[in-house]
């Protein structure tokens, strides 16, 4: 039975590649057969990571590093498991390095590297070194064209303009003559990209020139100004992540009246500066008086912007980004200016990779769920029940629904079981590919001794604390954390920057409730015996997280893959001071 099924899928890995080359000479993609393509490959998931693993160890079974862990050419899953170690991103940096650098030699791929990522280094204050090459930009592809069929299924759209709230920041050389730049930068430059949107009826309504443009405050008001100009034919909105459609939206409250003279006049605002960028508005850029007026209106007759996507784009069909993990905090905002416009979250991958398809968009957010495309690379999962040291990785077909396992890769770009470093739990399975919900980052975890709080713990406890301030009709902006071990013991620290002045007895109990809602029994056990010390609450002024990012972007990350640090490490010294020199107030709980 499986020789009858195998060789159906075998011409699918052939389809994913020939796709590419062939989306220029498509005018749509067909939604029913990508389907069919998904259908089949996901029902013959053991099959399929197989052939992917072989597929892998074939075109880079000359590299260095496989040559020296003694494959000898084998290419079965037993063989690479009992050869090939779990590694980290910081065992792999000495043969990056060396890429970087030039080398000329096979290290990691049978073929050269010509281009390497930058992740954002949100996570542990500096970017790291990603390789990137043609095969990872067909998987970008294939995920992009197979959760937009799942999508257009359930939510069709015509053949219109996407306000895409992208931005691509510049690519620079390495010492060895490398392409280099962020991860969605390499994909927003390569030519297939494009090709795809137009077959995806996903094309931005900003030209290139926006998109590319050298600062991206500038890139963002000429996003807005192009959705408006475009408003009646904007299908969708979306960005990389939830953060920046929501801080394009609060940009728009700052500068909506400018939008409106601009288009009123005609004329764009001298705070665009880039010549390219002038150039390319002012072919869009015309005399409106009607456009301006209506949007004037509109915004005027908002209560607190409540509603305000579906009031300037009458058509849009939904929102599009990715809306889980550090990017739940903002849904509440995003509902806010969505109304009853449904948000879909966007599929999961990161730098080194991309894992699964949401294939259920109709889902909210915080239930989303993603489906393993089992020929995108090779994945295991480390049992989190167990002790992670001893574990026993299990296959893609092996793992448990319930149960949550640690992330491991292996990618056509020289990434051989690769700890990924994300915790995801099993919620089902799609044929015979699990379904992962992200649950949290490994890493990002306050801990001081037998404490252990992860970025979702921290999360669930500014939620709670942040519903004190409804009455006060005030949110929190953003927050961040740290552990201080200055002090004896040493302590938490949240940082929240808030939307407005509040009383100091609301948000001394703001700090006790924090205190209390970190529900490990390690953390409650040291803090009633006094060995964690009291939580501290430090209230930063409005805009501190505007400089953080702007600090980011200074160093060259991209705004479209930034991740506010919701852990931020002593290695992470330059955020940590922006934060602490931006404290008004400070509050510690009294709730033990």
């Amino acid at each position: 039975m499986k020789h009858q099924i195998f060789p159906s899928y075998c011409s699918c890995f052939n389809i994913c590649r020939v796709s590419v080359t062939m989306i220029e000479k498509m005018e749509l993609l067909d939604v029913d057969k990508l389907i069919e393509e998904f259908e089949s490959m996901t029902k013959d998931a053991g099959n399929v990571q197989r052939e992917t693993l072989k597929k892998i160890l074939e075109e880079n079974g000359c590299a260095e590093y496989l040559q020296n862990l003694g494959l000898n050419g084998r290419t079965d899953p037993e063989s690479f498991k009992a050869c090939v170690p779990l590694v980290t991103h910081n065992d792999l940096q000495p043969y990056i390095q060396q890429i970087v650098d030039g080398s000329s030699s096979p290290i990691l791929t049978g073929k050269p590297i010509t281009t390497i990522s930058l992740s954002s280094g949100t996570t542990q204050g500096k970017p790291k070194f990603v390789p990137f090459n043609d095969e990872l930009m067909e998987t970008t592809l294939q995920i992009y064209r197979t959760s937009y069929a799942f999508r257009t299924r359930e939510f069709p759209i015509e053949n219109g303009k996407a306000l895409q709230l992208i931005y691509s920041s510049k690519q620079s050389k390495t010492k060895g003559g490398l392409i280099a730049g962020t991860a969605t930068t390499n994909v927003f430059r390569n030519s297939q990209f494009k090709n795809t949107m137009k077959a995806m009826q996903s094309q931005c309504c900003s030209p290139d020139e926006v998109i590319f443009g050298p600062d991206f405050h500038q890139s963002l008001y000429c996003h807005l100004l192009c959705g408006l100009i475009f408003r009646e034919e904007i299908q969708f909105i979306s960005s990389t992540f939830s953060h920046s459609i929501v801080h394009a939206f609060r940009t728009f409250e700052q500068v909506w009246e400018e939008l409106c003279a601009d288009i009123r006049e005609g004329v764009l605002t001298s705070r665009i500066t880039f010549p390219s960028v002038r150039s390319a508005m002012a072919k869009l850029l015309k005399p409106n008086p009607e456009l301006a007026d209506l949007i004037h209106k509109k915004c005027l007759g908002l209560n607190n912007w409540y509603g305000l996507i579906p009031e300037l784009f009458p058509n849009v069909k939904y929102i599009y980004g990715i809306m889980t993990g550090s990017m739940e905090p903002y849904l509440k905002k995003l509902r806010h200016y969505a109304r009853d416009l449904p948000l879909i979250s966007a599929d999961y991958g990161s730098s080194e990779g991309w894992i699964g398809a949401n294939v259920n968009p109709y889902v909210p957010p915080e239930l989303a769920t993603y489906v393993v495309l089992p020929n995108i690379g090779y994945f295991e999962f480390i049992p989190l029940k167990e002790n992670v040291e001893e574990a026993k990785p299990v296959g893609l077909t092996e793992v448990k629904v319930g149960e949550e396992y640690e992330v491991i890769i292996t990618n056509f770009a020289g990434l051989y079981r690769y700890r990924l470093g994300d915790v995801v739990k099993v919620t089902g399975f799609h044929n015979l590919s699990p379904e992962l919900k992200f649950i949290c980052r490994r890493n990002l975890m306050l801990t001081i001794n037998i404490d252990k709080n992860t970025e979702k713990d921290l999360q669930l406890a500014v939620e709670a604390a942040s519903k004190l301030n409804t009455e006060e009709r005030l949110e929190v902006l953003d927050f961040s954390s740290h552990v201080d071990l200055s002090t004896n013991p040493g302590h938490y620290v949240i940082f929240w920057e808030i939307s407005g002045e509040v009383r100091d007895e609301v948000l001394e109990e703001c700090c006790n409730c924090l205190d209390r809602s970190f529900v490990d029994a390690g953390y409650v056990s040291s803090r009633k015996i006094n060995a964690i010390g009291p939580l501290e609450l430090r209230v930063v002024q409005r805009g501190t997280f505007q400089k953080i990012l702007d600090h980011y972007v200074g160093l060259g990350a991209a705004l479209s893959q930034f991740k506010t640090p919701r852990c931020v490490g002593s290695t992470n010294n330059e955020v940590l001071q922006i934060l602490c020199n931006n404290v008004v107030k400070n509050y510690f709980s009294t709730a033990f």
